[in-house]
């Protein structure tokens, strides 16, 4: 038997209908919606501004100049590439240190012993500030003249350190300090992918007289490359837009020098001290660029992977 249904509907059941048949629309719309203006709208606009030479305020008169701030951007050899190539040191030394720091944590962390739970939460403390916080306590600490680290420096006979107020130490006692708050990130995603694999791998391989090391590179390390590459992924992005920290210790243009002027701290100079939103639009739109790039080969190498 067939069931006829009627060519006309009342209209709350068309609409009832209608809603039923979109559903998986109406309900994901407001998260799209969303997304589009907080997300879209401000990359869309970036990307008008820069082919613009908007000046001293984003409401003033500016003119289409076409690709002429990227020329500019792309042709400046004193500050544009130094950003970039200490925006790369800054995010490739960072993530090679937590990345083998957080390993170890990690597998110190795999095997349950006493206080475990203890050690976890001590390893999780540097994460739960904010990097504002861990700024301002580092640059305490690192004081030429009142900081603790030179005091122990003098208590072994080692000279006092210029650490963030010489050209030569700054980049590189940055990076320390991002180390240590963002370690333990590293250590909390790999440690999850540890407990989640299966001890029969490894105890075949302790079976065939494999020592620990031989353990962990041929069968450990394999099958967690996909959470190792996930957890590079991540810190990836988080190091390469890395704001806080480096504006909280030396504040707009990197210090004195532009010692620690990375991409984001030139963009923010060129918008916020010289008003030049159109380079400084043209600059982020490079910058994002490059992240996606460099997030795209980090997915075909992870797709490569077996």
């Amino acid at each position: 038997m067939t069931v006829t249904v009627p060519d006309r509907l009342p209209p709350a059941e068309r609409v009832s209908r209608w809603a039923n048949d979109h559903r998986k629309w109406l309900f994901s719309s407001p998260a799209i919606i969303f997304t589009v203006l907080l997300i879209a709208f401000p990359i869309g606009w970036t990307i008008y501004l820069s082919f613009t030479d908007s000046f001293g305020s984003v409401r003033a008169p500016f003119d289409f100049v076409g690709f002429d701030n990227y020329v500019t951007a792309l042709t400046d050899t004193a500050r544009f590439w130094p950003a970039v190539l200490r925006t790369v040191i800054f995010t490739v030394a960072a993530l090679a240190f937590e990345l083998a720091a957080g390993m170890s944590i990690a597998l110190l962390l795999w095997r349950p012993f006493k206080a475990q739970a203890i050690v976890r939460v001590i390893v999780l403390l540097p994460f739960v500030a904010t990097p504002v916080a861990i700024a301002m306590m580092w640059r305490l600490i690192f004081d030429p003249n009142i900081g603790f680290a030179n005091q122990v420096l003098g208590w072994i006979g080692i000279p006092p350190q210029a650490w963030f107020s010489s050209p030569a130490t700054t980049l590189p006692t940055l990076i320390f300090v991002d180390v240590w708050e963002f370690t333990p990130m590293i250590a909390i995603v790999l440690l999850a992918g540890l407990t989640s694999l299966s001890d029969e791998p490894d105890e075949a391989a302790r079976i065939d007289g494999a020592n620990a090391w031989q353990r962990f590179w041929f069968v450990t390390l394999p099958l967690l490359r996909p959470v190792v590459l996930v957890a590079i992924m991540l810190r990836a992005i988080d190091a390469l837009k890395t704001f806080d920290l480096l504006y909280a210790v030396k504040g707009q243009g990197g210090g004195s020098f532009h010692e620690a002027e990375t991409l984001n701290i030139y963009a923010y100079t060129l918008s916020f001290q010289y008003n030049s939103f159109g380079l400084a639009s043209a600059v982020l739109i490079l910058f994002f660029l490059m992240v996606l790039i460099s997030m795209w080969l980090l997915t075909l190498r992870r797709k490569e992977k077996p």
